[in-house]
Parts: structure tokens; C-alpha cells; sequence
């Protein structure tokens, strides 16, 4: 591309006008159609032209200066492009549509490789188009098949669940559990098992056959799915097809056994595996892959907790610390709807949670604020509990070389060691041992009906803070979401019993279960990092929308407190820093930077002159480092370029006399000072070029300047640190070097900066 309108030059091509010639069908491969009627205006640096109405099942598409590649889904027609005979002339042109002389033939080559070239020899000008809108047809073929999956799979492991938990707890272990949603005359007919010694056997082979299972057949199903799920969303997109399975049998194991876990996540994991597979068998984009798993994330956790409308937002909040998927939320939201509807067609749509009496009012706002601070300190220590168990298990299995197959195992004797030692204290405290195993929710329920007494509270968020740290740190498979909303509003029912017995007058009995859910909220709404979602699917769980406002206050102050310390550490801060957005992100940065910013000053450019001989600029070359450099004539005009390629055989034959005028390229291609980085690149790229020299727009020969891709990288790697208000530090370099280099004091190869 010697010219892309005002930006790019070359000294040997100065015909603005000159036609682009058109190929034979010969010069293209098997596979490209060639649309040789078709007339399009030249576009200038800056312009967006349109290509005139689209298919709707080609997407939408904006032209910008570079290469013609086609993203469509199939090969368009002219028809299907809309342009056709003399009425292409006036079709998306930029300018004005009567100015025959801005206007030249194309030959537009589109192939279904995704990959297309234009008729080159003699190019001025060239066109990329690329699409920027998944068609909305496949957004809702993405949503309904994640509802379907989201729906059918959370009820599948939902009544998995139940029947897991009636053979191993019920049947084996006699222990009448709880359940969230019972009435206060059923859920009181709870009692402790009749076989407590039993609990450590079931335990310890669901976590046996849990660890067998995930480690032989999936170790990426190990831990908590949600976290995993982030991470295909925010790496490659895909989800091996086995992992929705595995996910799905050890977590029942899991946590119908006795396991301190969650269900949420591993219905996430299984709803984006579930959309990662359909995605291969639609032979769907990276994009619409990612778009599947986020949407996936959202409509199964939303199902599972009967919580569309939470669940929906959690899918563009949960990627995140700081930002959202927006194109996420409208896709969520109808696979959210879907999941929900053929679940509660099953299990019925009443809350999870069944209503108890609860009452608030204004003048305990500053309480529930406190409350926010009390959660924060709370939720860092599960945090670090939770992931400093995690390095154990794996720094011990890994000195004693055992398998970590059995990693599960042993957390799992440990939990219940733990609950067996604390059921041998009290009953008080049996009660805070039993109510630390699964996913608690049933003690959650009596907590909302005032039925359990201020000691428990007070030691339920620590148990459970190491029950479920020893069950999913260890390698077993669950969630954390519903240990940490457990956890959260232990807290915050302990907070609101301790001020009910100081202030009864302020604090009424019947505002402590307010207290608890506003715990949930503010905890777990802070360590994930996802506070609007949480809070709406804790009240959708609830079924009372008025405790949004308390909630507001507290998982405010919450999120504030708790910095970037998350629960799910394969969050990213933001968009710009996900490998899903690098490139878009890359190219913004490098549009709104002129090659006139960071270019090689005239004065500081290493040149050469056509006289001089290909062993000087070996020499320069050897002493500069650089590979390439502008050709000046004794007037100080440009007359070409010298590059290694140019000579690298001199230097293998010593042929050092061959005199630059000979070896270089005569055929320079140049930006002016004010062409984008983008488009500096885009020239570098299709010429396989590194350097360009920058010239005035009005002299292609005056020398002012001089850009490599170095220089892009460099400029973009600043822009893009200032953007996320970052400095370079090196606290976190490792520098590796020679025994010899390092010296004796280094006291190794391996040094660490800062």
C-alpha cells in the first residue's frame, strides 16, 4: 500500500488517480468469488464508508484503510452487498457522489477462508472491512440454546442433588437436614443425625471419588466452576466436552456427601461448557464462543437460584473487578428467562428462601452501613483462608509427591474431623459444625426465622469459612458462592443479635433476619467483586425487593473497603486488560496516537548516503542495533531504504564493497506526521515492512522523521499503562543470568528487581 488517501506516500507513486488493474480469475485461489463490477470511491484516512445494505446474514460491517478481508459467515454476492453496475458509484461514497475523478474500479476478491487479496500490483489504495456487530439472529440462537442448556442442566443437578443428599445424609448418615424454603412448622422438625460418627466416612468418599474422577478425567473441573468459567471466557473461549460432565457427577458427590460447597458454581461451569460445546457444533466466532460462556455463567447461576434477573446481570458483572460485559447482559437475559422457566416449571418458582418476619427502618441505616465495614474484614479473611489452604494442599502433596487425586480426600477427612471435634464440645457447637457442611442454606433458613441462637451465629462464618476451604481448596468440587452468601449472613445475623441485645429499642427482634440477608449481600457482593448483581439475586431469593435500600448502603461501603482482593481470581480489572477485548483496546489506543508524536527526530536518525558501501552499514548495524535505515542523497533528499535482508548475503559471501545505491530499495513507502499508529502499523504489516520514514505531505523527499514497530509497541505499551493509571515498575521483573554474569554475591541465576 503505497497510498491510503492523505496518510501514506510513496516517492514512485504519485498518480493519485491511476486505476487498480484488474486480476485474472486465475491470480486468486480456488475458493474466492471476484465481484469485478463493482465501483467504490477512495477512502481517505479517516473516512467510514459503507458498503451499502447488508444481508442480515453477513453482519454489519465498517470500512477502514487496509486490507479487503471478509468476516461474513458466507460469501456475498453484489446482490447481497447492494451495489450493482453504474449505481455502485453512489453507494456508501464519501465526498461527493459526483466526482467522477476520486472514483476507481476494484476487483473485489471474497473468499470463504476469511482471507482476501485485492489486485496489489500498482495499489494506491486498498479497503478492510470488518465486522462489528454479531448479527442479532445469532445473538438469540446463543441465548436460546444457553436458556435450554442453563435449564435442562441446573434441573438435572438439581434432582441429582436432592437424591445424593437423600442416600448419603438421610439414608447413611440419619441427619434430617434443613432445607431452605421449608415453613417455620416444617423446617423445626429438623434434628441432629442419629449415626454423627457416620459423617466421616460418606465425607471421605465423596471426596475420594470426587478427586479420582476430576483428576483422572478433568483437571480443570477441580475447585470452583465460576472461576473456571471466567477463565475460558477470558482465554481461549473453549471448554473441553467432558468438563460439563465431570463438573456435574463430583460436585454432587461433593456436596450431597457432606462437602462445604455451592451449587452455583458448578451449574455455571456446566452452562458454559455446555455453550463452549455449542459452539463448536455451530462453528461459532471466538466472540460468539466467549459471548456463549458469559451468557452461560449468568443463566445457570440465575436458574439455580431462581434469580433470572440477578443472574442476567452477574454474566457481564462476575467477568470483572472494575467493568462489565455489556454485550453480555441482553443474551443473559432471555437465557436467564428460558433456564428459569424450565426449571420452575419442575421445581416450582416460589424464592429459595421462604419469608419470615422482617422489619426496618431508617434510623438503622448507619447500622447496616457499619455492618458493610464489619462484612469487608469478614470476607478477607475467607478470601485468604480460602487461598492459603489452597497453597498447602498443593506445596504438601507436592513434597510428598503423593497424588493429587487424593488432595480431596484429605480435605475432606479433615472437615469432617473438624465437625465430629465440635459436635464433641457443645450442642451449641455441634449445631455450628453440622451447619458448616454443604451448602448451608438450611440453617440460612432458620436464621431467617429467628431460630438460631446468637452463640451459633457468632461462630458459623469461621467454620464455615474453613470447612469450605478445606472441601473446594483441597481440590473438591463445588462453589463458593453459596458458602460465602452463608457466610456473609452469619455475620451480619450475628451483628444484628449483638445490637439487638444492646439496643432492643433501636434494634426489634424482627430486624435481625434483615440484617442477616443484608450480610449476604455485602460480603459476597464485595469479595466478587459483583455488588449489583448479588444484591438483586439475594432479594429475588428473598422475595422482598425492599431490602434493596439497607443493602445499597452497606455492599457500598463493602466494595470500597475491600479493594481489588476478589474470591474469584481469574477476574481481570477491566476490559482493556482481557486477551477477549486486547485488540480492540490496541487498535483504539493507536488511532487516537499520531505518528508525529513518537517519531525519531531528523537530527537523531542514523542515515546513509547511496555512495556508501554495504560493509558501513554492516558496521552501523553491529553498533546501533537497528536492522534498517533511510537513504539520503547529497541533497538530503530520500531516495530509499537499506535493510538487513538487503545485506545479509554480503555479509555471509564478504561482499562488504557493493556499493548502497545497488542494494537498496528505491521503493519507499512513508507516513506524514499526522497518520495514525494504527494505520502506520497496518502499512508495516501488509508490506512486512519495520521502518518507515516520516515525510510532509507536501514533500515525499524532505526526511523529518523515522518510525519502527518498536516504536508503536512502545507507544501503545505508555498510552496503554496511563489509561489504566499504572506506572512501570520493575518490582515484579526477574532478571536471569550466568553464573558468571550474576556474580558470586548473587548467590544464584535468578534475581528479582525492585
Amino acid at each position: 500500500m503505497a497510498d491510503t488517501g492523505s496518510c501514506t506516500d510513496s516517492p514512485q507513486e504519485r498518480d493519485e488517480h491511476l486505476p487498480l488493474p484488474e486480476m485474472g480469475t486465475s491470480d486468486y485461489p480456488s475458493d474466492v468469488t471476484l465481484l469485478p463490477a463493482i465501483r467504490i470511491y477512495r477512502a481517505s484516512a479517516d473516512c467510514g464508508c459503507s458498503l451499502g445494505p447488508l444481508a442480515p446474514d453477513i453482519a454489519s460491517y465498517r470500512v477502514t484503510v487496509g486490507l479487503l478481508v471478509a468476516t461474513g459467515t458466507r460469501t456475498p454476492s453484489r446482490e447481497a452487498i447492494g451495489l450493482s453496475g453504474s449505481d455502485a458509484d453512489e453507494a456508501g461514497a464519501p465526498g461527493n457522489p459526483a466526482d467522477a475523478h476520486n472514483a476507481f474500479p476494484y476487483t473485489i476478491a471474497l473468499s470463504q477462508s476469511n482471507h482476501i487479496n485485492v489486485g496489489l500490483t500498482y495499489s494506491l489504495y486498498s479497503m478492510q472491512v470488518e465486522e462489528t456487530v454479531t448479527p442479532y439472529r445469532r445473538v438469540i440462537l446463543i441465548a436460546v440454546i444457553v436458556g435450554l442448556i442453563a435449564g435442562l442442566g441446573a434441573l438435572f443437578f438439581f434432582e441429582g442433588l436432592k437424591l445424593g443428599t437423600a442416600f448419603f445424609m438421610e439414608g447413611i448418615v440419619g441427619f434430617q437436614i434443613p432445607k431452605e424454603g421449608q415453613n417455620l412448622q416444617d423446617i423445626a422438625q429438623w434434628a441432629p443425625p442419629d449415626n454423627l460418627w457416620m459423617i466421616l466416612p460418606v465425607i471421605c468418599f465423596g471426596g475420594l471419588l470426587s478427586g479420582l474422577l476430576v483428576y483422572t478425567f478433568a483437571p480443570e473441573a477441580e475447585g470452583h466452576g465460576t472461576d473456571a468459567a471466567i477463565k475460558a471466557f477470558h482465554g481461549e473461549g473453549r471448554v473441553r466436552w467432558r468438563v460439563p460432565l465431570v463438573k456435574a457427577v463430583t460436585a454432587v458427590l461433593t456436596i450431597s456427601t457432606g462437602g462445604s460447597a455451592g451449587r452455583e458454581g458448578p451449574t455455571a461451569q456446566m452452562s458454559a461448557g455446555f455453550g463452549s460445546i455449542a459452539a463448536d457444533l455451530l462453528g461459532l466466532s471466538a466472540r460468539e464462543r466467549r459471548l456463549a460462556i458469559a451468557t452461560g455463567v449468568g443463566a445457570g447461576i440465575g436458574t439455580i437460584f431462581m434469580a433470572p434477573l440477578g443472574g442476567a446481570i452477574l454474566a457481564a458483572e462476575i467477568l470483572y473487578r472494575q467493568d462489565f460485559e455489556t454485550e453480555a447482559i441482553v443474551p443473559a437475559f432471555l437465557a436467564s428467562v428460558i433456564g428459569y422457566a424450565i426449571f420452575g416449571l419442575v421445581e416450582g418458582f416460589e424464592p429459595v428462601f421462604g419469608p419470615g418476619v422482617t422489619s426496618w427502618n431508617v434510623s438503622q441505616i448507619p447500622f447496616f452501613i457499619l455492618l458493610g465495614v464489619v462484612s469487608t474484614a469478614i470476607g478477607l479473611i475467607y478470601i485468604n483462608t480460602f487461598y492459603g489452604t489452597n497453597r498447602i494442599f498443593k506445596k504438601v502433596f507436592s513434597r510428598l509427591k503423593i497424588p493429587n487425586h487424593f488432595k480431596p480426600l484429605a480435605g475432606a477427612f479433615l472437615t469432617g474431623t473438624f465437625v465430629l471435634a465440635l459436635a464433641a464440645l457443645s450442642p451449641e457447637a455441634a449445631i455450628v459444625g453440622l451447619g458448616s457442611l454443604g451448602t448451608g442454606y438450611g440453617f440460612a433458613q432458620l436464621a431467617l426465622y429467628n431460630m438460631l441462637p446468637v452463640g451459633v451465629l457468632l461462630f458459623l462464618p469461621f467454620a464455615k469459612i474453613l470447612t469450605t476451604s478445606l472441601t473446594i481448596g483441597s481440590g473438591g468440587s463445588g462453589g463458593v458462592f453459596a458458602p460465602g452468601l452463608v457466610i456473609g449472613g452469619a455475620t451480619g445475623g450475628a451483628f444484628g443479635s449483638l445490637l439487638h441485645l444492646a439496643l432492643p429499642g433501636i434494634i426489634p427482634a424482627e430486624s435481625v433476619p434483615v440484617f442477616f440477608i443484608v450480610g449476604m449481600i455485602a460480603l459476597f457482593g464485595a469479595i466478587s467483586h459483583a455488588p449489583i448483581a448479588v444484591m438483586i439475586m439475594v432479594v429475588e431469593m428473598t422475595g422482598d425487593f425492599s431490602l434493596l435500600v439497607p443493602a445499597m448502603g452497606a455492599v457500598s461501603v463493602a466494595v470500597i473497603l475491600i479493594g481489588q482482593s476478589t474470591i474469584f481470581r481469574e477476574q481481570v480489572l477491566n476490559r482493556s486488560q482481557s486477551p477477549a477485548h486486547r485488540d480492540e483496546y490496541m487498535i483504539e489506543i493507536l488511532q487516537d496516537i499520531h505518528v508525529g508524536d513518537v517519531m525519531v527526530p531528523r537530527d537523531r536518525i542514523v542515515a546513509v548516503s547511496p555512495d556508501d558501501t554495504a560493509g558501513r552499514v554492516l558496521h552501523l548495524i553491529d553498533r546501533t542495533l537497528h536492522t534498517g535505515f533511510p537513504v539520503l542523497d547529497k541533497k538530503g533528499s530520500l531516495v530509499g531504504m537499506i535493510a538487513l535482508d538487503d545485506v545479509r548475503d554480503n555479509r555471509i559471501n564478504g561482499e562488504h564493497d557493493e556499493l548502497v545505491e545497488d542494494a537498496m530499495s528505491s521503493r519507499v513507502f512513508t507516513v506524514h506526521h499526522a497518520c495514525t499508529l494504527r494505520e502506520a502499523l497496518d502499512l508495516m504489516t501488509e508490506r512486512d515492512i519495520h521502518h518507515l520514514p516520516v515525510v510532509p505531505a507536501d514533500d515525499p523527499r524532505e526526511l523529518s522523521g523515522f518510525i519502527t514497530r518498536t516504536d508503536i509497541m512502545k507507544a501503545y505499551t505508555q498510552k496503554a499503562s496511563r489509561s489504566a493509571g499504572r506506572r512501570h515498575r520493575t518490582g515484579s521483573v526477574t532478571l536471569i543470568e550466568s553464573d558468571t554474569a550474576a556474580g558470586k554475591s548473587s548467590g544464584g541465576k535468578k534475581r528479582t528487581e525492585g
